[in-house]
């Protein structure tokens, strides 16, 4: 990429569908994501806790980015994903992202590299995709978003992201705004992952059985929404088939006390029943689905060197 063009898109930044227009060159005052034009994160780890044909023999070194252009009042990872918080967040250069990078990839024997909470920096993403690969050789990218994203951005991904792991949310868009403080949240996502399946194509995998590209869709239960899963589902299966592969996520845990009391637990045996149940009535092919008693096992700790373990 050009420095011209990362510095005319961040100039009056409209990456995300916020479209704030600050100039993050300068500084982060004004955007929504409170974030500049730097390089913001908060660790850089390898990371063994994607899905299997994700991780691929290795584990994947991960790449998790400050801050969110979504604001999910549940967030489990709210220690480097609220706006306000500052106290995690590393401010590297280019060069030193690339160098711990490749340590990481080279350490683990690992060719992977995750990109997490990219959607705020989805410039930097394709800068840092050409610089490790200058460094590095080639390698697996894989952009692990919340989908709040605008489908004309996504389109610059093509040729740097070869495994789209979006997260589709909500149906309704109310509840966005009500959980994620994002107004049409179900519009962008949808159009955005679109955008995703064109760029990566149905998934391909190697001979090891590891994911080549491809894209994977998260939807996390709520409690309390089970509808919301439902109709989530419902159109999945109903636009993208088998074009795609499903994560379906029981991991939700209550990690901050909220004002909404069904947020304020885990979901329960019934709720988890009846959406599984759904993903067999609409014929899911592929994919994978948490236990139920997966709730505590993914609780970061951004606050150690190793934040998951």
């Amino acid at each position: 990429m050009k420095k011209s063009d990362f510095d005319r898109e961040l100039g009056s930044c409209k990456v995300c569908p916020h479209s704030c227009g600050t100039n993050r060159l300068v500084s982060a005052k004004g955007s929504f994501c409170n974030t500049d034009a730097g390089y913001n994160i908060s660790s850089i780890t390898l990371h063994r806790g994607e899905e299997p044909a994700v991780n691929g023999k290795n584990g994947v070194c991960n790449i998790f980015f400050s801050h969110c252009n979504i604001q999910c009042i549940y967030c489990q990872n709210y220690q480097i994903s609220k706006n306000s918080q500052t106290q995690l967040v590393r401010k590297y250069d280019l060069e030193s992202v690339v160098r711990e990078v490749v340590v990481c990839l080279k350490r683990h024997n690992t060719d992977r590299v995750g990109f997490v909470s990219p959607s705020h920096n989805l410039m930097q993403v394709i800068v840092l995709t050409e610089e490790i690969r200058k460094n590095f050789g080639d390698i697996i990218t894989i952009y692990n978003t919340n989908a709040y994203e605008k489908p004309e951005y996504i389109r610059k991904l093509k040729g740097y992201i070869n495994i789209f792991l979006p997260d589709f949310k909500y149906y309704y868009n109310e509840l966005g705004l009500k959980y994620s403080k994002v107004k049409n949240y179900f519009d962008y996502a949808s159009a955005s992952i679109d955008e995703m399946i064109k760029i990566a194509g149905e998934p391909v995998f190697g001979e090891n059985g590891f994911m080549q590209s491809g894209v994977i869709i998260r939807h996390l239960i709520l409690p309390g929404e089970v509808e919301n899963s439902l109709k989530v589902l419902h159109y999945i299966a109903n636009t993208w088939g088998n074009a795609v592969y499903l994560s379906l996520m029981a991991q939700y845990y209550p990690v901050l006390k909220v004002k909404y009391d069904n947020l304020n637990r885990k979901i329960t045996e019934d709720e988890y029943n009846a959406v599984v149940q759904k993903v067999f009535e609409l014929g899911f092919e592929n994919g994978w689905i948490q236990e139920l008693e997966s709730a505590e096992h993914y609780l970061p700790d951004f606050e150690k060197e190793m934040p998951f373990e």
